[in-house]
């Protein structure tokens, strides 16, 4: 039995049915849909991603999977041109640094010449060869680690935005250790990330041409992610599924199976020998509460944030701005009301007509929760008004699009490392149950691949078969 239908959950169904072909495997999923966040709309000659809107490569879970429903062929990368990221500073957009991946680096000579940085955030930047090792192995918050690295100017202009783009996160409680250990390797290996950044471009570790991320890594599939949650749904077998099935409650029983006890209007309760929960760590908590308290405790003290996207069309001639990059991130010091912009036209091709532009406007996470919160109204003007300020757009939108997504982003804080341990040492007192998704070792789509997998073989190296309605 499978709890949850987001990605995570589907790969464990999927993983489970891989392995297994002879069990009974169920998902449950409490709404009207597959896929979670997960969602594409089609609109007018335009593709919409109402969340993600693709992965990286450089871990093989996505990908792997992918091949293996018949999607491999499918996947297209970002378009060569304009693989840059641009960051808003006094008001404009400029690009980051050539070969700076978020904190790391690679190239001398775009420091020096960045209008992002003034010439003391420049040389306290390349003093950080000269900045000791840490001695403590302890975890550490992403805004200590950075300021007292690279300085407070290179953090407040460069590395909390860009940072901020992938996790929502407040950085002073963000941590290291859970979201970016590379950075922590690359301290303790080489003493520096500046030394260590150019060590591994030499080995041609890192593409230097490209700034902020390596766009090159990054792929989708042609027509939208939900071709791949169609794609997974269609290998799982007929009546496997089961949507409006919230669960309510589940119990551990004498004989030592499972009883998921189903709102009624979703069939009743199950009895199974095996469990994936692939659901968020506070549902996961709500429904695990009865049976392990101190399990519960651990998994209800992760914290979420929520975000607001805001699609837009535009046509092209109604944006001044070159658009010469795949998008931007937006510094909290600029105290503007969003946290990034994605091109997505110009990130992938297909996704507008030749004669269009597609922005999506994050609007929210940890720092800025209410702003999420906005009613549609509030949310277009916010996202509307910030792109003319910043792209120079003029006159009405084509169209806007707005998704939701409430408390649906953990937060890694500091000693979320130390946390995820207990959860899982206390799994393992409950034969016969795993815990899968975002909220434990990774928040991006390969990771939440991997963790079902993982729950999925944890189960089959278990044994377990039987699900019989109650």
């Amino acid at each position: 039995m499978v709890i949850g239908g987001g990605i995570t959950g589907l790969a464990a169904a999927h993983r489970l049915v891989e392995l297994r072909p002879d069990w009974d495997v169920t998902l449950l999923e409490a709404g009207n849909r597959l896929g979670g966040v997960l969602e594409t709309v089609r609109r007018d000659g335009f593709l919409i991603e109402h969340s993600a809107d693709n992965f990286i490569t450089n871990v093989p879970w996505a990908v792997d999977l992918c091949r293996r429903v018949g999607l491999g062929d499918e996947l297209m990368a970002t378009t060569s041109q304009q693989r840059n990221a641009l960051v808003v500073h006094a008001g404009r957009l400029e690009r980051v640094p050539e070969g700076f991946m978020l904190m790391a680096p690679s190239r001398l000579w775009p420091l020096v010449t960045t209008p992002i940085l003034s010439p003391l955030g420049k040389l306290r930047l390349l003093g950080e060869c000269f900045v000791p090792r840490r001695k403590t192995g302890d975890d550490e918050s992403l805004a200590s680690f950075v300021r007292r690295r690279l300085g407070r100017e290179t953090f407040e202009r460069i590395v909390q935005p860009l940072v901020g783009g992938i996790y929502a996160a407040d950085p002073e409680k963000l941590s290291l250790l859970a979201t970016l250990p590379r950075f922590v390797e690359m301290e303790k290996r080489w003493g520096s990330l500046l030394r260590g950044a150019w060590r591994e471009r030499a080995a041609a570790e890192v593409t230097p041409l490209e700034s902020g991320a390596r766009y090159g890594l990054f792929v989708t599939p042609r027509d939208g992610l939900t071709s791949l949650v169609e794609a997974i749904a269609a290998k799982l077998p007929p009546g496997s599924v089961r949507l409006h099935s919230p669960v309510e409650r589940i119990s551990r029983l004498p004989s030592g199976s499972w009883s998921v006890h189903v709102a009624p209007s979703g069939g009743g309760p199950v009895e199974c020998d095996a469990l994936v929960v692939a659901v968020g760590a506070a549902p996961a908590a709500r429904l695990l509460e009865p049976v392990d308290r101190e399990l519960a405790g651990d998994l209800s003290r992760i914290e979420y944030a929520g975000m607001s996207i805001v699609t837009l069309a535009y046509r092209r001639d109604q944006i001044a701005h070159r658009l010469d990059g795949f998008g931007f991130v937006v510094p909290a010091v600029e105290k503007r009301r969003i946290l990034a912009g994605s091109f997505s036209s110009v990130k992938f091709a297909g996704r507008a007509p030749s004669d269009a532009v597609l922005i999506r406007v994050f609007i929210g996470g940890a720092c800025q929760s209410v702003l999420a919160e906005l009613d549609d109204d509030s949310l277009r003007t916010i996202a509307a008004d910030e792109l003319r300020s910043l792209l120079g757009t003029r006159g009405v939108p084509v169209f806007d699009d707005i998704a939701r997504w409430p408390g649906s982003m953990p937060q890694y804080h500091v000693g979320h490392g130390q946390r995820v341990a207990r959860i899982e040492t206390a799994t393992t007192r409950w034969p016969g149950l795993a815990l899968a998704g975002n909220a434990y070792h990774g928040v991006g789509i390969p990771h939440c691949i991997h963790s079902g997998e993982t729950a999925a073989e944890r189960i089959c190296a278990g044994g377990g078969r039987r699900e019989t309605e109650g």
